[in-house]
This record gives C-alpha cells, structure tokens and sequence, in this order.
C-alpha cells in the first residue's frame, strides 16, 4: 500500500508514515490481502491500543498511541463567521462551520462564489491567532489577477485586421498549460529577490525563472475586452472613497482608476505562481499535517504552524515571495502583449487571492482589535477605496470594483463567480458546439480552452455580485471579447 493512499485514510505524514508503509510491506510478506491490509490500517487508526502486541503492526501502532497523547481539542464554540452566499453546495458550508471550530480560529466568511475546496472552500476567509494554515492559502499561492488599460482605439476588437493582430500578441506572448515555459525566458527583477528563504524556493528558483510571464492551466487565462465606465458607474466612483490597488502595499504600485467615462480596449489576466507556488504548497502542508497528527480525519488539509515557529516563518516568507513573483509574471504577460502592439498603458489594476494577510481585526470576543492572519482561498480584498477585478466566465462579464470595508466580511469579497459544477461534471454537460454558438452569440472569439470552463460551469455572476453589493461598489464593467486559456486536455491546476 503505498503512502498516498495510507494518507486518504487517515495516516499521519512523517515518521508514522514511514513506520505504516513498513508495516504493510511486512504484512504483504506474511500473506495479507489488499482488503484486510485496508480493514488493519482503518482499525489501528480507530483503536492503536489494540495492535501493540500484533507482531507486524506493533511499532506503528505505539506511535499513533504517542500521537494520540496530543489530544485534539476545539475551541469551546465556534468562531463567528457569516455568508453572502445562497444555495451554497453543503459541504462548502460544512468546511466553514469546521475550519471554525479549530482552536486557533478567531472568525470567518463564505462568500456568494464559494464551493467546495481542501479543508477550506475556495471563497472561503478565515483569520486565525498567531497560526498560518498552507491550504488555507491553497495551492496556486497569491493566484492574481490584473488588468491594464491600453492607449489603442476599442473598435481595434471588432475590425477583423485589429482582432487579429491582437490574436496575434496572444498566441506569440502568452504560453499555457503545466509545462509551459519559454525558449528564451523573461526576465524579472523578483528573481533578484532572496529565494534562499526556503529551500523549496532555493531549489526551484530555475523553475520559476523557465515559468516566469506564463499561465499555467485550469481556469487561468489571458484575453482582451471591452471595459466600460457609464456615467452611473462614474457616480459611484466619484462618490466612494479614492482606491488603490489591492496590491499597492504589497505586491504591486497600484495605480488610481481615474478614467473618464467610456469604453476602451482593456487586457485582462488571471493566474499565479505556478510549479514554484505548488511545491511550497506540498511541503508545508505536510509539514503542519505531521505536527497536528491529532486533528481528525475531516479537518487534516486545515493542519497550521505557529506564526513563531521556524516552520512557520519560513513558509511566510516563501509565500510572501510567491506573491511577489506571481505579480511578476502578470507583469511580464502585459509588458510584452502591450510591446508586441506598441501599446501603452494607460491605467492598471490588480488584486490577488490565495494569499494571507497579517491584518488588524476585532473578531467580536471581547479581545478588542488585534493582529490576526487572513487567509483569502479564493476571495478577494476588499478594503474601504480598495480596488480589485471579479471576472464572470467567457462568456460573461467582470466587474472593477472598490471595496466597501465591510468588517464582518474581513474587509473580502468573492474572486469571481465560481464554479456551478465539478470539471467532469462540465464535460460530461456541455459539447463544444453549443458553447461555441453561446460564445458567438456574445461576439467571444476562443482561441483555445478546455471544455469544463465552459460558461454553463460557473455560477451566474449577476447574482453573485448583487449576493455582494454591500461589500462592493461596481465602478466599471469587462466584458471578455478575445479569450486564451489552457488547451483542451490540460490536467488542471487550479
């Protein structure tokens, strides 16, 4: 039995893991079946005090009873939380009421995109005391997006010789899928950075030079569309507190959104910080995983470090990093489509998710307002005058919106409209000939994705953002025209 599948049941990683796997290889020797090996491995983990004196499992069994002795405790009550969702998958709601219930949790919020995710489900935010939880960030770390205004006329979308030759700058500067990299790679000053903060970051730092301007799959993508500013949307803006950047603090200079009413040509991009960003991912949560080994089975993939552990730190600082480079690939993805076009920009924005933030929040306990740790998994901040994008589908618009503050919601709002359906689902759903209609029914041209992005798979985005119209402020809408994502058959990764 190998240690993926002692992991699904419930086999601690580490030294336990190691001690299990030796196990099952003596018992294979001694003639044990695959379905009494499983139905041994499920009962020790049940009862370890019951196989201390089985002469194959003894010495696993001693270590899930020393395990053991660090008994899981949850906090008295649950931490508060609240939704903005409605019709939200069950188990998206049962991973928010779990995710709560840890000890270090200190408050909550689902957002109206959320479903199901690892431990906690994407549109999930939770702030925890002094503890940063590896799939609470999620596997895509600091997954962003960014769009970027440019200077040519917004007819150059529906001239068939300006669509092309923006088709063109997409097919030649963008690359997709897992393995996408570049022949020649671009170039970045993160890469200048201390990648010797982990050795995760240090060993993969060539990776990530080879990925650096690339997209990865899944629902990532790259397309160009038509970004309006109406004169109600300008009422907004100019009535709302100025904004800046989600990332003008952190990861990016974040410019003002001080454009007049009207329509323009707009590039948007959606990804992350791709292998580099994974591999951080997987090596901490195992890490926080193998020191909570009294954590149910349910609420494993919710495992933390303390915030002043070594462990903990380290894993800070390679996922501050992530977001640093995860910035720089939008930066180099729209510095050489905007080159390739002999654009310029005239205004920009970006916003990322999958992140955690050291924020200063009343949870509402009686312990007044303190520094917690945010974690985003797919939401979006959305800070009093903060700015962000919340894109729809293909086929669907997104929206700029300002953040309203709201304290209840951890100053967060939705990442997009979210998935209405599991990938195989989608593509047992739809065929590409109804989704290329509905695409041509709203003038999207597709260069190339798989078929579970089509846009029956995700939720509707009018709802979501009316589910949310008390934490956001629309101030201009993106309605896609021109799209590249991942080919079909790509393995998705986000």
């Amino acid at each position: 039995m190998k240690a993926r599948e002692l992991a699904n049941l419930g086999v601690p990683h580490g030294e336990r893991m190691k001690l299990a796997v030796r196990a099952c290889a003596r018992a294979v020797e001694a003639g044990l079946g695959r379905d009494a090996l499983r139905s041994a491995i499920t009962g020790l983990l049940e009862n370890p005090a019951g196989y201390v004196n089985d002469p194959v499992f003894h010495r696993f069994a001693q270590a899930m009873i020393g395990a053991s002795q660090n008994c899981w405790t949850e906090r008295p009550s649950p931490a508060p939380w609240r939704t903005w969702g409605a019709g939200l998958e069950p188990e998206s709601v049962a991973q928010m009421e779990r995710a709560c219930r840890l000890p270090v949790a200190a408050m909550g919020a689902l957002m109206p995109d959320a479903h199901v995710g690892y431990g906690l489900p994407i549109g999930g935010v939770l702030a925890t005391e002094n503890a940063v939880i590896p799939y609470a960030v999620g596997v895509d770390i600091a997954c962003r997006m960014r769009l970027t205004v440019l200077d040519l006329p917004v007819e150059a979308i529906d001239d068939a010789h300006g669509r092309e030759r923006l088709a063109r700058a997409l097919e030649s500067q963008t690359r997709f899928g897992i393995g996408a990299a570049f022949s020649k790679p671009r170039e970045h000053d993160v890469l200048d950075d201390d990648w010797s903060v982990s050795p995760i970051t240090w060993r993969n730092k060539d990776k990530a030079r080879s990925q650096l301007g690339t997209s990865g799959s899944g629902n990532h993508f790259v397309e160009f569309g038509q970004l309006t500013i109406s004169e109600e949307h300008d009422r907004v803006r100019r009535s709302t507190p100025e904004g800046r950047s989600a990332d003008s603090s952190d990861h990016g200079s974040g410019w003002s959104f001080n454009l007049p009413p009207g329509r323009y040509l707009a590039l948007l991009s959606h990804s992350g910080s791709r292998g580099t960003g994974a591999a951080v991912c997987d090596h901490y949560s195992k890490i926080a995983m193998s020191k909570r080994p009294e954590l149910p089975k349910d609420l494993r993939f919710l495992a933390w470090l303390d915030m002043d552990s070594s462990e903990g730190a380290e894993y800070f600082a390679a996922m501050e990093l992530m977001g640093r480079y995860a910035a720089a690939n939008h930066e180099c993805i729209h510095r050489h489509v905007l080159r390739e076009l002999g654009a310029i920009p005239a205004a920009y924005i970006e916003n990322h998710h999958n992140f955690a933030w050291k924020e200063r929040h009343d949870a509402g306990d009686g312990k007044g307002e303190r520094e917690l740790i945010v974690h985003r998994k797919g939401a979006t901040p959305a800070g009093a005058g903060v700015l962000g994008v919340i894109p729809g589908s293909m086929a669907a618009p997104g929206f700029v919106v300002r953040g309203r503050g709201v304290a209840a919601s951890l100053r967060s709002a939705s990442h997009g409209a979210g998935r209405a359906m599991s990938r195989t689902q989608a593509r047992g759903s739809f065929a590409w000939g109804n989704v290329r209609r509905e695409l041509e029914d709203r003038n999207v041209e597709l260069l190339s994705a798989g078929l579970d992005e089509a846009p029956g798979a995700y939720k509707d985005i009018h709802r979501v953002m009316a589910l949310q119209s008390d934490l956001v402020d629309v101030i201009a809408r993106f309605d896609p025209r021109l799209v590249k994502m991942a080919p079909e058959g790509e393995r998705a990764e986000d």
